[in-house]
């Protein structure tokens, strides 16, 4: 069988860990309502004092992510952190450090729909409509469907010859608005990394969001051998936490729930299981849930008396 530990809950695994990275859609919820066993998980893991961030590759920022879970009943009390790829953007670009950000300038072209950059309008950031007058370029989006791949040709062609570094906001090539599936900005940084430019992605799998979050628990004392990812997809939580040395597991509620749906027994799991490692770059999680749900109580360790 492979190497992963099934788990019947979190509980098998919470006195493992002091920080808990755990993503939204998939684990916490389905875009719409938290799961049955979310809230409680999460009281839980409060209540042994454990470090909870939110990751999630949404195009929000993190107040908008709070209000969005609050309404699904999952309170602000119930983890530390929020992060998404916007949120670390904003921040970069508003404090000016760290060094993605300390060098880029401060006049900034928009690869993207109109108004998508408004989650910028707080920061000193200048926005240009000529990619002669930037320093650096923002990838957000294609706007699409009006503007394809290749009419941006001509401004990836200037940028790159004018030497100008680029932020990717979301790694995932196609975005969703309502019910629509919208063109990405992945597919545009790709083409720019190809003919030679250089691209910092924010989202997962890339290092760079975990990299955030492990310098947010850092100020915690807990460092990421303390640490778990958790996550419903191969290709964005548990390749990502893997690039960077944390402990992953997989819920089987999210993305791959349809690979999962018609195991009979704990053989067919782990069939299933090994088809997904080998899909993935033989990344394997550590461990393997059905969902987000605390499992088996633990003793009270409290009041255990030594023998």
């Amino acid at each position: 069988m492979a190497k992963t530990k099934f788990c019947a809950g979190v509980s098998d695994i919470s006195d493992s860990y002091m920080g808990c990275i755990i993503d939204g859609w998939g684990v916490l919820h389905d875009g719409e309502d938290a799961f049955g066993g979310t809230v409680d998980c999460l009281k839980q893991l409060n209540s042994r004092k454990k470090e909870i961030i939110i990751l999630c590759n949404e195009p929000m920022l993190a107040v908008d992510y709070k209000a969005k879970l609050k309404k699904m009943g999952i309170g602000p009390s119930l983890y530390s952190h929020i992060v998404t790829p916007y949120e670390v953007i904003h921040q970069g670009l508003k404090t000016k450090k760290g060094d993605v950000f300390e060098s880029l300038g401060d006049r900034c072209y928009v690869i993207g729909r109109a108004g998508q950059h408004a989650f910028l309008e707080d920061t000193d950031v200048e926005f240009v409509d000529d990619i002669e007058n930037a320093d650096y370029v923002l990838m957000l989006g294609m706007d699409y469907p009006r503007r394809n791949l290749p009419d941006y040709e001509p401004i990836i062609r200037r940028a790159i010859q004018l030497r100008l570094k680029a932020i990717c906001a979301n790694p995932d090539s196609q975005s969703l608005i309502g019910t629509n599936f919208l063109t990405g900005p992945n597919l545009i940084a790709r083409r720019y990394e190809d003919s030679g430019g250089i691209v910092y992605y924010f989202g997962k799998p890339y290092p760079l969001i975990f990299k955030h979050c492990i310098d947010l628990l850092k100020v915690k004392d807990i460092y990421p051998s303390h640490t778990v990812m958790m996550g419903d997809t191969m290709a964005n939580d548990i390749i990502g936490a893997s690039i960077v040395n944390i402990d992953t597991c997989l819920f089987k509620s999210g993305l791959h729930a349809a690979n999962f749906m018609h195991c009979q027994n704990l053989k067919e799991v782990d069939n299933t299981l090994k088809n997904l490692i080998q899909q993935y770059n033989n990344v394997m999680p550590k461990y393997l849930m059905d969902e987000m749900r605390w499992g088996n109580a633990l003793p009270d360790r409290k009041h255990k008396k030594r023998s």
